[in-house]
């Protein structure tokens, strides 16, 4: 499956994408605000990570969607975005999304996200998606804001992978309307 914006391309995972996820997750200012994400991040980690994906892709409907980010002009993966906790009765879901340190700053997650926010409200039909955000990470904080999301609670302690440490959640939900609201600013 693949979605596209204007410079990107989001796409399903690939056996052969695992040397450029390795590449740019294998890092400590990554793995640290990512709670499943151990550190170092290993071959072995991202044989394990691939095939968890493509088993997802089997099944239909799916319950999750699980997401490569390239730049169109220079394929190659530089992140991930995922629609996850997929509750089609609900119609609700969660997201997630990471992306190399070399591509910060530059409005690629805010792009993808976009686009992934556009496929769950308008194709998958559905009415809420929470994304859950380690409560230090202001950067992905202010990203779910951008994104129209609603402060909803704090949750935890969850304890990170990479690092051992606990850490709080803040916990936003964003609706269609106020994805769409956002949009527009």
């Amino acid at each position: 499956m693949r979605l596209a914006t204007e410079r990107l391309t989001l796409r399903d995972i690939k056996s052969s994408d695992a040397k450029n996820i390795i590449k740019n997750i294998n890092n400590l200012n990554i793995s640290k605000w990512l709670l499943p994400v151990p550190y170092p991040y290993t071959t072995e980690d991202a044989k394990w990570y691939i095939n968890h994906c493509q088993e997802g892709y089997a099944k239909h409907p799916r319950q999750s969607y699980n997401f490569v980010l390239e730049r169109k002009q220079e394929p190659g993966v530089i992140g991930g975005l995922s629609i996850s906790e997929l509750d089609r009765k609900q119609k609700t879901a969660h997201i997630g999304y990471w992306l190399g340190e070399n591509y910060w700053r530059q409005g690629y997650i805010k792009e993808a996200a976009n686009r992934l926010l556009d496929y769950a409200f308008n194709t998958l039909r559905l009415k809420e998606i929470i994304i859950p955000v380690f409560e230090k990470n202001i950067p992905s904080n202010n990203l779910a804001k951008k994104l129209g999301g609603k402060f909803l609670k704090k949750d935890g302690p969850t304890t990170c992978k990479a690092t051992g440490k606990k850490h709080m959640e803040n916990v936003y939900k964003v609706t269609h309307s106020s994805w769409k609201r956002n949009l527009l600013k």
